[in-house]
């Protein structure tokens, strides 16, 4: 028998990361999923795969690959680390933890940052104080203003809308623990029976049920199901750029009078004069002077 018969055959492949547990990565190429290692000069390099990673790999089987190469990121979120996201589903409870119009604000930063598409979901309207339903409307109208997708849900969703943005895309989901995550998508797709857990009266928010980061097969795209996580870190912000994170912030910072106008205590700001006027809500306004404050506080780091 010849030698090189002997040899067994190793394929070059290239797919995406779809989980990462315990040190292995879990790559998905042409229907099949493939687990790996990451080379040793890896961590030599700093570098480290995230889900969501376009990545070449060699694999002769299905269970003893090693990535070779991780493709260019379109983009990528540290909170929770995953990269190559196209869409970011913000889930939000209208109550039990009641909405905050700020706490989006600050998920929509994050989001927009990255120049991810943001769609805002805001469950558990059919337990909600009929106060709680109102300001839950009323922050759908301002945010669908802004231009942003925002679906009102009950116990049931609105499966067909969700799954036609998600179809094609990879997808993350995110928001406080407790809001109805894993709910959400055990309702998109019913075979997945994600853990949930109620809310703990003793601390006013969810138990965390999501250990790591997975895309899941929703329909015909992927979904990240993610640990639940409330706060929000803008390390690599500039206070200059946080006008790009709020669309309608952005489309009237040309009418201002100073070029580098920061919409805070300038003279002749068109933005000022448009939450004046109303055409900007004032909490959206509020919430961006908020951020920006803490960011020109922020201390360096080196």
């Amino acid at each position: 028998m010849r030698a090189d018969r002997l040899k067994k055959e190793v394929f070059v492949l290239e797919g995406q990361i779809i989980k990462a547990l315990s040190g292995f990565y879990y790559v998905y190429s042409d229907g099949k999923t493939y687990q790996t290692r990451a080379r040793g000069n890896f961590r030599k390099r700093k570098l480290t795969p995230l889900v969501g990673d376009d990545v070449v790999f060699q694999a002769d089987n299905t269970t003893d690959g090693y990535i070779l190469e991780i493709l260019p990121r379109e983009n990528e979120l540290v909170r929770p680390q995953i990269a190559n996201i196209d869409i970011a589903i913000l889930v939000f409870s209208a109550t039990e933890p009641t909405f905050s119009t700020n706490l989006a604000d600050r998920f929509l930063v994050a989001i927009e940052k990255e120049d991810i598409t943001p769609v805002i979901c805001i469950s558990k309207m059919d337990i909600a104080s009929e106060n709680e339903q109102t300001a839950a409307q009323q922050a759908k109208e301002v945010y669908e203003a802004v231009g942003y997708e925002v679906f009102l849900t009950n116990q049931e969703v609105d499966q067909d809308a969700l799954l036609e943005l998600v179809n094609g895309r990879v997808a993350v989901i995110a928001g406080q623990s407790g809001v109805g995550k894993s709910t959400l998508l055990n309702q998109l797709n019913p075979e997945l029976t994600l853990s949930t857990a109620e809310i703990s009266n003793a601390l006013g928010r969810g138990r965390h049920t999501t250990r790591h980061v997975e895309l899941l097969p929703i329909g015909e795209g992927f979904i990240a199901d993610t640990p639940g996580f409330s706060s929000i870190d803008y390390d690599d912000l500039l206070p200059e750029n946080l006008q790009f994170c709020f669309p309608e912030i952005e489309d009237r910072r040309s009418g201002c009078k100073f070029r580098g106008c920061l919409h805070e205590n300038e003279p002749a700001c068109a933005v000022k004069t448009a939450v004046a006027e109303k055409e900007i809500a004032h909490f959206r306004y509020d919430d961006y002077l908020q951020i920006l404050t803490e960011l020109k506080n922020r201390k360096p780091r080196y």
